[in-house]
């Protein structure tokens, strides 16, 4: 007991003499040091609820729990891998979305629904819209779970050959190289091409002739060579129908000019589920304001350079992960009048209303967009925002 009091005396005497301790040498528990008063997410949801509340109307509620939700992900299978995974996710209930796709003719409405749509920005006149069938790659396989399903993929396994056998990413994310349609022999440009989930996807088309992947990013760029290490074979990966590079994509215009079949501008945006679950590496850091801001000129500028980048007749798809109408529908409404006015470029919005309708039973489709199409979170089917225009420039 004696000891115990000694203890007692010892530590309040220690105390006593902190006013002996140097002042650059206290440490003082400060609360502004252990907790952000206003973390980036919290930033991000007032800044959504301000501005998505006036865009998506009665939308917005759903479209927000969704958002706040643990999303849902999908397989993308590796062809270049030797698992049989395929017949291991159907058993536990999962299919294929691509493959089950609607495949029944939609009846061709007017222009007046989208008056935009099917455009020739030549001559601004609007022609009632002929809703082709689109052409999807039978390679392409993206397995999900059923709607309300919230079950989650295990991470996938190396095969004898040390390739991943699937993918996990959004489902929704390989909905614009769906729609980018490539052909055999084709020459693809996927301008923003990190962390690699897309390029991946359109090399499982089998398809194309030369596909140039580059980001601006070098950290990013190392990343996705890690990545697609992992699923495509080293032979492929040094061959001279894939170049990985890392230059400026606002100026590929000059550097490769009227050359791609295909061009895909998977812009970077303010990413807004990202946005909303995590701090780190968040746009809506206060120290990342400025940044923030300058994302549609980065996007107008990403865009006309991939429109310079595609050959007369090509086709452009712009895409991005954000429900903001600024990056959205207002970045490819400048483009087209800026590649017209600047560069003599004419393009034409191509239609993508029979992808709406060939994956309605997968993915929540926001209704009414006068130009391209976008999926918006659902609680019963958790993916995205994805938004997606398709452009082809006129001969």
């Amino acid at each position: 007991m004696a000891l115990f009091m000694d203890t007692r005396l010892l530590l309040r005497k220690v105390k006593d003499l902190r006013c002996l301790t140097p002042r650059r040498n206290r440490v003082k528990e400060k609360w502004a040091a252990t907790r952000v008063k206003h973390p980036p997410t919290s930033l991000a949801l007032q800044h959504f609820d301000a501005t998505y509340s006036a865009q998506l109307g009665q939308l917005w509620p759903s479209v927000r729990a969704a958002l706040l939700s643990e999303k849902k992900y999908g397989a993308l299978v590796n062809n270049f891998s030797h698992d049989a995974v395929l017949a291991d996710f159907e058993a536990q209930g999962c299919r294929d979305f691509v493959s089950d796709a609607d495949t029944e003719a939609q009846p061709c409405e007017v222009a007046a629904e989208k008056e935009s749509s099917c455009v020739s920005m030549k001559n601004s006149d609007t022609d009632g819209q002929q809703l082709s069938p689109l052409q999807l790659s039978p390679h392409i396989k993206c397995l999900v779970f059923p709607r309300g399903d919230l079950t989650r993929f295990k991470p996938a396994r190396p095969d004898a050959y040390s390739l991943l056998g699937y993918y996990l990413m959004d489902a929704a994310s390989v909905l614009p190289c769906l729609a980018l349609d490539v052909q055999e022999g084709h020459s693809v440009l996927d301008l923003c091409a990190a962390p690699g989930g897309k390029t991946l996807a359109l090399l499982q088309t089998q398809s194309i002739g030369f596909l140039c992947a580059n980001d601006t990013s070098v950290s990013r760029t190392l990343r996705m060579r890690k990545v697609l290490c992992n699923y495509i074979p080293k032979p492929f990966l040094t061959d001279q129908k894939l170049r990985i590079s890392s230059f400026d994509g606002t100026k590929w215009g000059e550097i490769e000019k009227n050359t791609f079949d295909r061009v895909l501008v998977d812009v970077p945006c303010t990413t807004d589920r990202h946005s909303l679950m995590e701090d780190d590496n968040n746009i809506f850091n206060k120290i990342r304001t400025g940044e923030r801001r300058r994302l549609p000129q980065l996007q107008l500028e990403l865009l006309l350079a991939g429109i310079e980048a595609a050959c007369p007749g090509g086709e452009i798809v712009y895409s991005t992960c954000t429900l903001s109408q600024i990056q959205n529908l207002s970045v490819v409404e400048q483009a087209i009048y800026l590649a017209r006015e600047k560069h003599g470029i004419h393009l034409q919005v191509v239609d993508l209303r029979p992808l709406k309708h060939m994956f309605r039973k997968t993915f929540h489709f926001a209704p009414d967009l006068h130009l391209g199409e976008m999926v918006i979170p659902h609680l019963a089917a958790n993916f995205g925002p994805i938004y997606m225009c398709k452009l082809r420039r006129l001969t």
